[in-house]
């Protein structure tokens, strides 16, 4: 990938070295099985008490309605601005994996930027935290040993850079696979700036699990459509790919498949019990935003062209 001479984005927190704390989170790379469902601008305080009184009244845990709004699973919320600062990113010369993910972040930036002007809208960038180990979000606890995710109730993604290790030993080496990861968690905030985060939420809390289950699949697709939709804008207006670079992010999308990620565990496949799509349905998708550049080819929930 091209992107030594790329812009370097601003937001960027280091959180490298800060202190750890114990919890765990959930993420869709690799091992995690939830993804972040909320609507855009964040769980104000006031939004956290209305949703703790309707828990109460309803008789349903606040905590777990809590969790899974942020997409935590109902472990830990931390309220918004509880969370340490990081610093903004100066990445050494010879901190070249930072570096590389400020110059993916600002790419991003840009082409969401282009895309939502062009829609009549203004794009919100996202702040993306890199950390070591454990660090607290909007979220609850993050861990790195869940991968990389979105928090949508402080508008951040999180990564620890071990990730990049992680990804080549499920078979998917190469910068651009880790640039895909990236775009994936960027859809994610697309996602919520638009309220289809909300819309999932609503519907996941009238359905079964089985049908919960379905709409995360369906969120998980369109997220990596999303990110096939910015790498379309950045190799046509930057020209950014290298040779070789497409077939790393679709390895990157099939080594994270629900079906694989079973199989590597050890287990039967079950697709009652994805949560992300199968190796095939991402690469799919992927290619699908890659090819066309269109947002619009990315609607996963029309269930009739999801296979």
């Amino acid at each position: 990938m091209r992107w030594k001479t790329g812009r370097r984005s601003r937001n960027i927190e280091d959180r490298r070295g800060s202190r750890s704390f114990p919890g765990r989170s959930r993420s869709p790379f690799p091992r995690g099985g939830g993804r972040a469902l909320k609507r855009g601008g964040g769980l104000s305080g006031g939004v956290i008490i209305i949703i703790i009184v309707i828990g109460l009244i309803t008789g349903q845990n606040p905590l777990q309605m809590l969790g899974m709004i942020a997409g935590d699973g109902g472990t830990s919320l931390s309220l918004p601005g509880s969370e340490p600062q990081g610093v903004p990113l100066n990445p050494s010369a010879g901190d070249q994996d930072a570096d590389f993910v400020s110059v993916v972040l600002a790419d991003t930036e840009d082409t969401w930027a282009q895309l939502f002007n062009q829609a009549g809208s203004s794009y919100q960038a996202p702040k993306l935290v890199l950390y070591n180990d454990v660090t607290r979000t909007a979220c609850g606890l993050g861990q790195a040993a869940s991968g990389p995710f979105y928090c949508p109730a402080d508008s951040k993604v999180y990564l620890d850079l071990g990730f990049l290790d992680e990804l080549k030993r499920l078979g998917a080496p190469g910068d651009f696979a880790v640039a895909y990861v990236i775009a994936h968690e960027i859809g994610h905030h697309v996602q919520n700036l638009v309220g289809t985060s909300t819309k999932v939420f609503q519907q996941r809390q009238r359905s079964s699990k089985k049908d919960a289950n379905a709409l995360s699949v369906l969120q998980e697709l369109q997220a990596d459509c999303y990110a096939g939709v910015w790498a379309h804008h950045a190799q046509r207006d930057r020209n950014v790919l290298e040779a070789g670079d497409l077939e790393e992010g679709l390895m990157a999308a099939s080594s994270v498949g629900d079906d694989r990620l079973q199989r590597q565990a050890g287990r039967a496949v079950q697709p009652e019990a994805f949560t992300h799509g199968s190796s095939k349905q991402r690469m799919r998708w992927f290619r699908t935003g890659f090819d066309y550049g269109d947002v619009s080819r990315c609607n996963t929930f029309d269930q009739s062209i999801v296979h």
